[in-house]
């Protein structure tokens, strides 16, 4: 009996082993979706779960990339919770849409809220414009828990190496998908333009062609008319002639 229970307890240990090991991997403050195009604007949300079970998150602390500042960023209201956006004056100013940009938000935080023990919490963030020239934007945030505990995902992901113990979370940006977010608008402008071309073209070249039909429509109603009138005067004449030829 006691050989039967040994690989039953094995299987236990194992899988505890398992679950042991799974849970810091996939229990950390992540930004999702994992990617957005270049050159666009997104909505982002930082996904917390709380990882104590004797305590809850009440703090958020998400810092924006410096070297890749972003012009638009616009937190969602969350009830029960405060928002605080923080601006900086940049070293140099941008420029988007036409318009010199001379500070940025480099940080949110949320407060007044709970995450309970076993819970999760997702704090949206309307970005833009997102950069053409990076393939990736690292958002280092601080979980805060009210035991005072504070957890810095700040350890930026390494291609090819392991994952660090306190991830930041990393949005992914990919070549914008063809036709979103304006591009090749001004494509489809141009064969618009070509369209409208052309169709200004058959309207101008029907017109005249109906231009030319009425000028000879007119022109053969003259001769008509013309021809008309010389026979009723020939008519008149000759009823004129035949009727003295009677008289004498």
């Amino acid at each position: 009996m006691r050989l039967r229970r040994l690989p039953v307890i094995g299987c236990l240990t194992a899988g505890g082993l398992v679950l042991l090991t799974a849970g810091p991997a996939f229990a950390h403050v992540s930004v999702q979706p994992g990617q957005a195009e270049k050159g666009g604007y997104s909505t982002i949300n930082f996904k917390v779960p709380n990882e104590r079970d004797d305590s809850s998150t009440v703090k958020l602390e998400v810092n924006l990339p410096a070297d890749h500042p972003l012009a638009s960023v616009m937190p969602q209201p969350m009830p029960g919770w405060d928002v605080k956006v923080t601006k900086s004056k940049l070293a140099k100013p941008m420029e988007v849409h036409g318009e010199k940009i001379n500070e940025a938000v480099t940080k949110v935080t949320w407060t007044g809220g709970k995450i309970e023990p076993g819970t999760f919490q997702q704090f949206p963030l309307s970005v833009g414009q997102l950069p053409e020239d990076a393939d990736q934007l690292v958002f280092k945030a601080l979980q805060t828990y009210d035991n005072k505990e504070v957890v810095r995902w700040i350890e930026e992901p390494q291609e090819g190496a392991a994952e660090p113990e306190n991830p930041a979370p990393v949005l992914k940006l990919v070549a914008p998908a063809k036709g979103s977010d304006g591009q090749d608008a001004a494509a489809a402008s141009g064969q618009g333009q070509g369209k409208d071309s052309e169709k200004a073209g058959a309207e101008n070249s029907a017109s005249e062609d109906a231009s030319d039909d009425k000028d000879g429509s007119d022109t053969t109603a003259r001769v008509l008319g013309i021809a008309g009138i010389v026979i009723g005067a020939a008519g008149v004449a000759f009823g004129v002639v035949a009727s003295r030829r009677r008289s004498a």
